[in-house]
């Protein structure tokens, strides 16, 4: 299959979510999306007026993450965090479910929320990305059931991980897997062909990138975006 830098480009996520980012790293950050003209940067909600400054009269869009990343806040505040990331000029918003909930089988909760959610985006005029963070929710039932509500209840792209879901390991150190390809082929398998999938977490290389576009992802995050598109250019020229 042919690509192009431009092409995988365009499927980048630019994520800007650690905890440490300062002011200036996201100004860094947004640079760098402006240079390789990236989908999308997604940053954190005080963030999202700045972003928008920052990338003005670029084709780089201003994503937002919400309930990040664990999800645990209400589903009215969660419409509120999304409402006024719209407003201040987010048109992608990246939304993580409530995982307890989706764990303890609630699912009219689960549905009631995404939909709740992608409703307040889609009056904003912004697509809605609903993060099922994989590492947590492991069940393959759990997943396509998930699938399942998101197709229904309209969101633009269904997603893997958040890229902060730690899971204590038997040393008790934390780590993550992320995005995987039987997840990304899973989810595309079982949601709606409106509905597209993002992968995150763990994409690091180009090859990485490849290969969940080969599983079905259009979308993904990425924090190592200069070494992915650089490999792009080297491996397919400009």
């Amino acid at each position: 299959m042919n690509h192009t830098v431009t092409q995988l480009a365009k499927m980048i996520d630019h994520s800007i979510l650690h905890p440490t980012h300062t002011d200036s790293e996201l100004q860094k950050q947004c640079a760098v999306a402006r240079k390789y003209n990236v989908a999308s940067v997604c940053v954190k909600p005080y963030a999202v007026k700045q972003a928008v400054q920052l990338l003005k009269g670029s084709d780089v869009a201003v994503g937002c993450v919400i309930g990040f990343p664990h999800g645990n806040s209400s589903t009215a505040v969660k419409v509120f965090e999304a409402e006024r990331a719209c407003q201040d000029g987010a048109v992608e918003i990246d939304m993580v479910i409530n995982i307890g909930k989706a764990l303890g089988g609630d699912w009219e909760y689960v549905e009631k929320e995404i939909r709740e959610i992608t409703d307040t985006c889609h009056h904003n005029h912004a697509i809605v990305k609903v993060i099922f963070e994989t590492d947590f929710v492991t069940r393959k039932d759990d997943k396509i059931k998930l699938c399942e509500i998101c197709t229904r209840a309209g969101a633009d792209f269904i997603k893997t991980s958040t890229g902060y879901g730690f899971v204590k390991q038997p040393d008790g150190s934390y780590n993550y897997k992320g995005a995987t390809i039987p997840d990304v082929e899973l989810m595309r398998k079982h949601s709606g062909p409106d509905v597209r999938v993002k992968c995150a977490g763990g994409v690091r290389t180009l090859d990485d990138l490849l290969k969940m576009k080969a599983a079905g992802a259009t979308r993904s995050g990425a924090t190592a975006t200069e070494a992915i598109l650089d490999e792009a250019a080297r491996r397919f020229g400009k």
